[in-house]
């Protein structure tokens, strides 16, 4: 594999900062199938409106890894974890936490847009707002309309809002609906799994324009295999390998002068 050549001009302007409220903390993660660990001891602190890129090669635990930080793991047969994970002071893995909350407030995008096939525009981006018990029309419209207009797809589907359904819209708009439909509830914390990674290259700059505009209401954690995106999007860059966290730090300083040789060698396309 030809090395990677990452020109400092592409990292996010976005000055990143350790005096910041730290929003969620990951503590001694371990996290297992059956009997298989696959993430061995990770810690980690995430800061409020920044954006976390998390970097790795195939089978390094980057998805189980922010699958367990809004309990979507556990839904896996035979999946536990060991260890703490903390949202402002509270432990989502407490017995007396509910899952279903939790989820609400920590939203998921997954790497292959999936609005549901059998609803408009208008009730995808609602559907989790109904599901809480939210009936008032004219504020599901303002909710509808903001939404929309914060992931730049207001305009796009302005009169095809009960008249088309998500699935009819093109793969870089679904994802974009797919991101309406998280944010529209409000939630603390926006994990991303690849979001970009079934989009062509125009569809891939709107949605990390959209990542570094939604960090500044959302805390933005990101898995990406795309060392470019990560260097051009994310506050802090974590680098994950075989289920331990081998560094993580100011995405910068991560790629122009990492602290261990695993990860230059990773960044620099050595492996992976």
């Amino acid at each position: 594999m030809s090395e990677i050549k990452i020109d400092s001009s592409v990292f996010s302007e976005k000055k990143s900062s350790n005096k910041g409220n730290i929003k969620l903390q990951v503590e001694d993660l371990k996290a297992f199938y059956g009997k298989k660990e696959v993430l061995h001891g990770i810690s980690a602190d995430f800061v409020e409106n920044e954006i976390t890129a998390i970097i790795g090669p195939s089978g390094c635990g980057k998805s189980t890894f922010i699958r367990t930080i809004n309990r979507l793991h556990e839904l896996t047969r035979g999946a536990k974890i060991e260890g703490k994970i903390v949202l402002d002071g509270y432990d989502i893995y407490d017995p007396s936490a509910n899952p279903v909350l939790v989820r609400r407030k920590i939203g998921m995008v997954f790497q292959k847009p999936n609005p549901f096939p059998n609803m408009s525009i208008y009730n995808n981006v609602v559907a989790g707002l109904k599901l809480q018990g939210h009936s008032n029309g004219t504020e599901l419209d303002e909710i509808v309309n903001t939404t929309l207009e914060k992931v730049g797809l207001l305009e796009e589907v302005e009169e095809d809002l009960h008249r088309k359904k998500g699935t009819d819209l093109s793969g870089g708009q679904q994802q974009r609906l797919c991101i309406a439909r998280a944010i529209a509830v409000r939630p603390d914390i926006i994990l991303m799994d690849e979001p970009t990674a079934s989009l062509d290259p125009s569809s891939t700059l709107i949605i990390e324009d959209l990542m570094k505009d939604l960090s500044k209401d959302f805390t933005v954690i990101a898995v990406t295999h795309n060392m470019q995106q990560a260097a051009r999007v994310s506050d802090k860059t974590m680098f994950l390998f075989n289920g331990d966290l081998i560094e993580f730090g100011a995405t910068r300083k991560l790629f122009e002068k990492p602290d261990n040789h695993l990860t230059e060698q990773y960044i620099t396309g050595r492996f992976g």
